[in-house]
């Protein structure tokens, strides 16, 4: 996709030859900076700023949303009895009023690592499209064993994100 991004941007500059492009600005300006830099101030001093990425379900895991142009990923920190516990679940993402939304890709790790109450921890990531998502909506992350249980739950309002 990038490739052929890249050869229609080369194709139409060639086009345009030498003339400005008066549209397209790639650089702020003095007030816009200075609120970028406020707003990156506070992000490093304040422990809470990006509160709304991250959940926590009943049960303790917990789950950061990160969100791309194209798509919604989900970086979960799922709990669980043996090391091999979250090879083989599959996360399907809820939104009312539609079929489930399989996910684009899914990593689930192989070998969680040993706790100190001997449980075991995975790290999973979990990627679906996000063209037909309502950004100001809600969305259920579901994740499942092979027997097709639910073994986690994460509510993510959406609108709540910047």
């Amino acid at each position: 996709m990038r490739r052929g991004l890249l050869g229609s941007l080369i194709f139409v500059s060639s086009l345009l030859g030498g003339a400005p492009l008066s549209a397209a600005s790639f650089s702020l300006t003095s007030p816009e900076i200075q609120a970028a830099i406020r707003f990156g101030q506070r992000a490093i001093v304040n422990e809470e700023f990006d509160r709304e990425w991250k959940l926590t379900s009943a049960s303790g895991e917990t789950l950061k949303v990160v969100t791309p142009f194209f798509r919604l990923v989900f970086w979960a920190d799922l709990r669980g009895g043996r090391e091999d516990f979250a090879r083989w679940y599959q996360p399907v993402l809820v939104v009312q009023g539609k079929a489930e939304i399989k996910p684009d890709f899914v990593q689930n790790e192989r070998t969680a690592l040993r706790q100190a109450d001997g449980r075991f921890l995975s790290r999973s990531i979990y990627a679906f499209p996000a063209n037909d998502l309502d950004g100001k909506g809600r969305v259920t992350l579901l994740v499942r064993n092979s027997d097709d249980k639910e073994v986690a739950r994460f509510v993510v309002d959406l609108s709540a994100m910047r």
